[in-house]
């Protein structure tokens, strides 16, 4: 079995790793990497733009297909040519830009992240290693990747979208041929690696293998444990043999919050509730009452003027409401037809007529609400006032049970509200999200909307109501919750 770059890389981050992509493939979980995948295709195929034209090797399942073209295309120097595919001595690789200069070449990797992580740097130094294998003069080796701060106004400037980081002196290549020489004994090999678990299996990427390699540790155990208590933490306790809930205890535990998680659910302990301070947190609460919540999706090459690269853009919101205490329960709702345009424009001067100036609002982690509404201020000076006034009332309902003054130990270390509810009305079918059509949680949302520009009417007004529902749910998820803690 031979190597290619992205066997490299898995092969980098941990050998079993690459073992079992290529041997157990049917062991891997899906995280649900898709609109990854997506976003660097595209991020990608802008990318080749670069250095104006181009010539595109066409993916063939025969790289010996690609290997010649690349050949034949190397003679027109110069040249950019991307795709451009080599191998030597069984190690594949193509390049995703190569500048074809009269005096050598230039190697340039596109990632569509915003942010320069080792194991890119990994990736280029394996292509090098290659082409320098083959004769060619390297002069420098490059990772593209996207630039955060990067603000849309006009047509696109992918010379300021893109950052072009030289990695050329950061390259080691002994090192490489070393690392390639103990990879291929791993794939050439019938048996799984005895390899424990490391911080590779979350850095720089979460493994789609941790649940097989942990398969076999009694549950719940020390990688059940949330209160964002770090990896690294917990690989030093599992390292020492402390494990279980009880290892962990006796041994003196983690945090206050770990803590708790860890007897409520090895001790079946009844439900915690800190009347005084959730009292506390009531009163905050004033009337009117409004319960936000916004979806939202992200734009990896940004169309919208004054939006960045990953920035979260608004295009459906529901509010339940009372208009007084114990008053009866409203409901108002939008969800933009915009799809072509700037679907926030819309959103925000409905939202304004329906949440008047100095109103409470009750949201489920205020963070991502008051981030929107303060970019979306930026964006219209016009509903600015209004917009940052309703940022300024908000309450957010996530607190008491991120301070565990609500707590029961079906929440399992999380305060999510994909997790509370469940755990404060186990068998309501009413919110239960898998009861829902088409849309069940928030990607799915964010997925559903970028795709009603191409159905068919009545397909997309199928789906229009099925995210009505969806993001119904999730305010009135809030109402539920909230009258739950107010009855205490």
């Amino acid at each position: 079995m031979n190597l290619s770059k992205s066997r490299y890389t898995l092969g980098i981050r941990c050998k079993k790793l690459l073992w079992l992509s290529c041997f157990k493939k049917a062991e891997a979980e899906d995280l649900g990497n898709e609109s990854v995948l997506e976003n660097g295709n595209k991020v990608g195929d802008l990318a080749r733009g670069l250095f104006g034209n181009y010539t595109l090797i066409n993916y063939d399942d025969n790289y010996k297909n690609m290997i010649d073209e690349t050949k034949k295309e190397l003679l027109n120097k110069p040249n950019i040519i991307c795709e451009a595919s080599f191998s030597y001595d069984g190690n594949f690789c193509s390049v995703d830009i190569l500048k074809n200069d009269l005096d050598g070449v230039e190697i340039y990797e596109v990632k569509s992240s915003t942010e320069l992580k080792d194991i890119y740097k990994d990736d280029v130094a394996y292509q090098t290693w290659v082409l320098k294998k083959l004769g060619y003069n390297v002069k420098k080796s490059f990772v593209v990747y996207v630039n955060r701060n990067y603000v849309k106004n006009g047509e696109l400037d992918i010379s300021k979208y893109f950052i072009k980081e030289d990695v050329t002196d950061k390259i080691d290549l002994d090192k490489v041929e070393n690392e390639i020489k103990s990879l291929k004994k791993i794939i050439n090999s019938k048996d799984e690696p005895n390899i424990d678990l490391s911080l590779g299996c979350h850095k720089p990427y979460d493994c789609p293998f941790f649940k097989y390699c942990t398969k076999n540790l009694k549950e719940p155990n020390i990688f059940n444990i949330g209160w964002n208590v770090q990896i690294k933490k917990k690989l030093e306790m599992y390292y020492k043999g402390i494990i279980t809930y009880k290892d962990i205890l006796d041994a003196g535990g983690l945090n206050e919050k770990a803590n708790e998680q860890m007897r409520f659910e090895l001790y079946d302990l009844p439900p915690k509730i800190n009347k005084e301070k959730i009292e506390k947190f009531l009163s905050q609460i004033s009337y009117p009452l409004y319960f936000l919540d916004f979806e939202s999706y992200q734009e990896s090459i940004p169309t919208i003027d004054g939006t960045k690269p990953y920035q979260q853009l608004c295009f459906q919101y529901s509010l339940h409401y009372y208009l007084k205490e114990d008053g009866e329960l409203h409901h108002k709702e939008y969800l933009s037809d915009d799809y072509n345009g700037n679907p926030m424009y819309g959103l925000c001067k409905q939202l304004c007529d329906d949440i008047p100036m100095n109103s409470c609002v009750l949201v489920y982690n205020k963070k991502f609400e008051i981030s929107r509404l303060k970019e979306m201020a930026s964006l219209f000076p016009e509903f600015r006032e209004h917009l940052l006034n309703i940022a300024d009332n908000i309450v957010d309902l996530l607190v008491p049970f991120q301070n565990q003054d609500y707590y029961v130990k079906e929440m399992a270390g999380s305060a999510s509200i994909k997790k509370v509810l469940p755990a404060l009305f186990p068998n309501d079918p009413s919110l239960d999200y898998h009861n829902l059509e088409q849309v069940h949680k928030g990607d799915e949302a964010s997925n559903a909307y970028l795709s009603l520009k191409n159905l068919p009417k009545e397909e997309e007004l199928k789906l229009r109501d099925n995210m009505l529902k969806y993001c119904g749910l999730d305010t009135y998820a809030m109402v539920k919750i909230y009258k739950k803690i107010k009855k205490l």
